[in-house]
């Protein structure tokens, strides 16, 4: 009976698998075809159709530096669309490997930069390479209805958000999910100048080597074994430039040119989409997920670059409690220890993804999907509101005084002059997770800080237990005061959601969570301190002098209940989710050993961080 047990544990993926197979191949026909840019490259692009020709169909666009493997007109992806639901209700399904990955010709280039003017057919980006295939797959396939949406996670993302730049007119509407925006300023590996350190490190070990020529099959990547204890192999890793000396070996060419440019600089200038998002056409709901570790700011700012570019453009946001992707491959009824109270993946899939491809491009029912769709968390509900962020959240300050105290009442001028201060030391650097994980967790976005809050080097503020619940929503600006004795620093803000002492334990309990007193994370953001005035002139600190650190912390919206307590910490270190920083101004990447010192940081109790009350 075990045995026959195990068994079908075994065989159930594959014949749920095999379900959505057989689906796919009894209602889709698929092609492939290499369709000619302007400048004669040509992409490999995989096309389902439906076997239904009783009508005609819109087409679903999917542009991917990820493989639209399986290759071969006999052989089928095993899902197809943004969800099942899409290949049910039927439309056209359009893959595309871009230009310089996998099957398509070119050379590759990450973040592709848009060109401000094309002026021939050798002037070729992303927006043009979408803008040639579509006009080709309005004019070829077979049976479609002349319109397209597009929509793509993550890097995918990137190139639908891409897309909607000078539009084809066929592209009716699109969805840019967790899209990449600025690979310096905060999505995936640099957060306000500071290298996220494992994203980066596992990302382009695979990713990054080289492709010679179109292949079907990824290209061997090196071996690079991290062990469980990736806190100790990222602290023996040394200095910056041991990657290459130790792993990458000069062969991953982005690493490369990332070393070079340490700086905001023409080479990221470049690769910020969000200055090319203007006078925007398709209707746009860009979807990201609270508690995404990659891309939350990507989200956030490409709807904002629209609303501000555009204003009459038909453009909507919509925030769930999800890591990266959890809107498509999870309930979303939970993260870690921190639960949704409802499956609001499903919820998303079904009365907002579908009905918003469906009205743009079949002209079905418009769902009238509010300017912004967001999840609350902390009472666990679907919010909508007509402007993000909401027009009636009130700019307030908390404030951060002495004793630990956190308060929405400023310090009284005696006290402004005083200070909280510690010990960074960047051999000892405060950890981002309790416990070991091999890279990048999606629950450290809402892990209990309660292991930090002990440490030496990490400052605690809070408040009194609340009153009455208190809803943050937007964004927030920690504007510190504070002075070290190096000439370079980073600090950490982390905003913290104290649970109550009668906090009840989950029920049943497997992993033994003690709820009460949890120290939930609800947002977390680092400043590395040279760039505190300019990310392209960056600029060391005067050892000894107070000196004010202002920027922005992607937003939320939460409420603090009843009971719950509000918790602001303070560190300058998160590791190895970010890179150390010297505490000396020297080039990091180039950085030696003997350059990292330990500094005595000093938070001045005139900081606050600026939050959004609703009302």
């Amino acid at each position: 009976m075990k045995f026959i047990t195990t068994l079908l544990l075994l065989l159930v993926p594959a014949l749920l698998q095999a379900q959505g197979l057989d689906y796919i191949r009894a209602n889709y026909t698929k092609y492939e075809y290499r369709i000619a840019m302007r400048d004669g490259v040509k992409l490999f692009t995989s096309v389902y159709v439906p076997k239904d020709t009783s009508q005609t169909w819109p087409i679903m666009f999917d542009r991917t530096p990820y493989s639209v493997a399986p290759y071969g007109e006999d052989n089928f992806k095993t899902t197809i669309g943004p969800s099942e639901l899409f290949a049910k209700d039927k439309f056209i399904f359009v893959y595309q490997d871009v230009r310089g990955r996998w099957m398509s010709e070119g050379a590759f280039m990450d973040m592709r930069p848009e060109k401000i003017k094309h002026e021939g057919p050798a002037d070729v980006d992303e927006s043009t390479d979408t803008y040639d295939t579509i006009e080709w797959l309005v004019k070829n396939i077979p049976n479609n209805n002349g319109n397209v949406g597009m929509w793509g996670i993550s890097y995918p993302g990137f190139y639908t958000a891409a897309g909607i730049i000078n539009a084809h007119p066929a592209l009716k509407c699109a969805s840019p999910q967790a899209p990449i925006s600025d690979w310096f300023v905060g999505d995936d590996f640099h957060h306000n100048g500071a290298l996220y350190l494992p994203h980066m490190f596992r990302f382009f070990s695979g990713f990054g080597v080289p492709r010679p020529e179109p292949t079907r099959t990824s290209d061997p990547a090196p071996k690079y074994a991290t062990p469980p204890d990736e806190y100790q192999f990222y602290l023996d890793l040394g200095p910056l430039a041991n990657i290459n000396e130790k792993y990458f070996r000069r062969n991953i060419a982005f690493w490369n040119e990332m070393s070079k440019h340490p700086n905001y600089d023409e080479f990221w200038q470049a690769r910020n989409l969000r200055p090319h998002l203007v006078d925007i056409k398709p209707a746009v709901m860009t979807v990201g997920g609270w508690f995404d570790a990659e891309d939350l700011f990507g989200a956030l700012n490409v709807y904002r670059s629209i609303e501000t570019s555009t204003p009459g453009a038909n453009n909507t946001l919509v925030m769930g409690p999800w890591f990266h992707g959890g809107w498509s491959r999870s309930d979303g009824d939970h993260l870690g220890h921190v639960n949704f109270g409802s499956k609001t993946s499903v919820f998303y899939r079904e009365k907002i993804e579908l009905p918003f491809f469906k009205h743009w491009l079949k002209g079905d029912k418009d769902p009238k999907l509010p300017e912004a769709y967001v999840f609350e968390t902390g009472t666990n509900q679907w919010m909508q509101f007509d402007a993000w962020p909401p027009k009636n959240a009130a700019s307030k300050r908390l404030y951060l005084h002495s004793n630990g105290k956190l308060s929405f009442d400023p310090p009284p001028p005696s006290e402004a002059a005083e200070y909280d201060e510690y010990i960074s030391d960047p051999n000892k650097p405060v950890p981002f997770i309790a416990a070991q994980a091999s890279g990048m967790t999606r629950e450290h976005m809402v892990e209990d800080q309660r292991f930090a809050s002990t440490r030496p080097d990490v400052l605690v503020y809070q408040t009194e237990p609340l009153d009455r619940d208190i809803t943050l929503a937007g964004p927030l600006a920690p504007s510190l005061r504070v002075s070290t004795s190096g000439t370079d620093s980073d600090f950490v803000v982390k905003l913290i959601d104290v649970y109550p002492d009668d906090y009840p334990n989950p029920d049943p309990n497997p992993t033994g969570v003690v709820m009460p007193g949890y120290q939930q994370l609800v947002r977390g953001e680092l400043m590395r301190g040279r760039f505190r005035n300019s990310y392209e002139r960056p600029e060391p600190f005067v050892p000894g002098q107070p000196t004010k650190i202002d920027y922005a912390m992607p937003d939320i919206l939460h409420t603090f209940r009843t009971g719950h307590r509000i918790m602001i910490q303070v560190q300058s270190s998160w590791f190895p989710l970010a890179d150390r920083n010297p505490q000396k101004f020297v080039d990091i990447y180039n950085a030696k050993t003997s350059d990292f010192q330990k500094a005595t940081e000093r938070v001045y109790h005139s900081s606050a961080v600026t939050v959004n009350v609703l009302e």
